[in-house]
């Protein structure tokens, strides 16, 4: 590759690779990053797979090639979401695997998610922050006497057939489903689970398209959710899902229309993991907790809180052996599926709960909001995040039977309410989750006064 070519720090984060493409991530800089992976973990084999992103093609080739060149041969499973990734390393048994996606990024950036073998996560406290200095420096091994080849394998039927291990097919009803693929990589996959299920499928932005013709996939903001809950409403259809763009989340909208928080879908999947795996362990995280609590201690289970983020769930769950853990931001990860998250398995998982129950999704949530109402996550700018922390600290670490909890940013319970609130890693930002029992004029109230004080001492 031409040397000439900037390679920077920016686009090395906590977790994975992301920057905007061509100064921050090129092929240069995923050429290095491959020749790297291989020396680092002696790699012999390695699944490659990308998104859909137009720039995607041109970094997998450049990555392989440096793969190849270290000596390692390369399983390329071409266009697909970062979970077939995952899937096709634990289950090929081969040294690691790398997606290259910048998930639900603008459309000029791009980056890669790095697994070692098994799946299991590089990330900052994992080797990622090695590989970044090692690329940045130049610093690339030894290249192969005889370099390694690209194979190109299609591991799509393996996929579904494991989707489908999750659930009994056989009490499948026909439903009708509006799926919102966002133009990401999520319509191939759902196009091969038709045949196999009795279900209609409404299919919304449905063809991979790098240009993003309807936005970018990200149906955790509130503004891209319409476009799924309008087609809903319009086919009376039974539940919607969307994706973002490498579907490693899934969002739910049930037969109304609305949006189902990602919260009250980690209590239903304890739910349904438990009754399968009598006292089995759930993670969770540390934002929004008590409808998680509840459900997992009247069933059996056991509750185990760790940091937001998956590096920090993924290896928390493989320490624990937990069966399923989830995180409100609707990322949730499943023990069968190599301790890894899926955006596929969550909502299989709800509507075979749809069939077997008999009753909407709205029914199956409706309880668990009444109990244990949300603020959502409220999100702030602020001139100096751990001034407007220590003002908070100040003002609520004195109350009588006050319980703190700083395992994710601070976290304060009070016998009615709690709260969550965390800094943002990469932004002046803080993020605000509140919760409360049964009342949500007390939960208006509260979520009101913290904002307010955010907001004030926030200037």
């Amino acid at each position: 590759m031409a040397s000439k070519v900037k390679v920077v720090r920016n686009a090395f984060k906590a977790y994975d690779i992301r920057g905007r493409v061509p100064d921050e991530l090129n092929e240069e800089t995923a050429y290095r990053i491959g020749r790297v992976f291989v020396d680092m973990y002696g790699a012999q084999e390695i699944v490659v797979g990308r998104d859909i992103r137009l720039s995607s093609e041109d970094l997998a080739e450049s990555l392989m090639r440096g793969m190849n060149d270290a000596g390692a041969d390369v399983i390329d499973i071409g266009l697909c979401g970062t979970e077939q990734v995952y899937f096709a390393t634990a289950h090929l048994g081969v040294d690691g695997g790398v997606m290259v996606t910048a998930s639900h990024n603008p459309a000029d950036y791009n980056g890669m998610k790095l697994v070692r073998k098994g799946s299991q996560p590089v990330s900052g406290d994992s080797g990622l922050r090695e590989i970044e200095d090692r690329v940045v420096e130049g610093s690339l091994g030894s290249a192969a006497h005889t370099p390694g080849q690209v194979v190109l394998q299609d591991i799509m039927e393996e996929y579904i057939q494991h989707l489908l291990t999750y659930i009994d097919p056989s009490i499948l009803k026909p439903l009708k489903i509006v799926v919102n693929a966002g133009n990401g990589c999520a319509g191939p996959v759902i196009d091969a689970l038709e045949s196999l299920l009795p279900f209609e499928f409404i299919k919304v932005n449905h063809q991979p398209d790098g240009t993003f013709p309807n936005g970018i996939p990200n149906p955790i903001l509130p503004e891209n959710r319409e476009a799924t809950a309008k087609v809903v409403r319009e086919n009376g259809a039974d539940l919607g899902i969307a994706w973002d763009g490498d579907f490693d989340r899934c969002f739910l909208f049930d037969e109304r229309g609305e949006f189902v928080e990602g919260y009250y879908m980690v209590g239903f999947l304890a739910e349904a993991f438990l009754r399968k795996y009598p006292g089995a362990r759930i993670i969770h995280d540390p934002r929004l907790i008590w409808n998680t609590l509840d459900i997992v201690k009247s069933l059996g289970g056991i509750p185990v809180q760790t940091k937001t983020g998956h590096a920090f769930i993924k290896e928390r769950m493989r320490l624990e052996d937990a069966a399923y853990g989830g995180e409100m931001s609707a990322h949730h990860y499943f023990k069968d599926f190599a301790y890894c998250d899926s955006g596929m398995i969550p909502w299989l998982l709800v509507t075979e709960s749809i069939c077997r129950l008999n009753r909407p999704l709205s029914g199956l949530v409706a309880e668990r909001m009444r109990l244990y109402p949300i603020s959502g996550e409220i999100n702030r700018t602020v001139a100096d995040p751990a001034k407007v922390m220590a003002e908070i600290e100040k003002r609520h670490l004195a109350g009588e039977g006050v319980m703190v909890d700083r395992t994710d940013g601070l976290s304060v319970a009070y016998k009615d309410w709690r709260f969550n609130v965390r800094m943002s890693n990469t932004e002046p930002l803080l993020r605000l989750n509140v919760e409360a029992r049964d009342d949500k004029a007390l939960l208006q109230e509260k979520t009101e006064e913290l904002v307010a004080l955010i907001e004030e001492y926030g200037k």
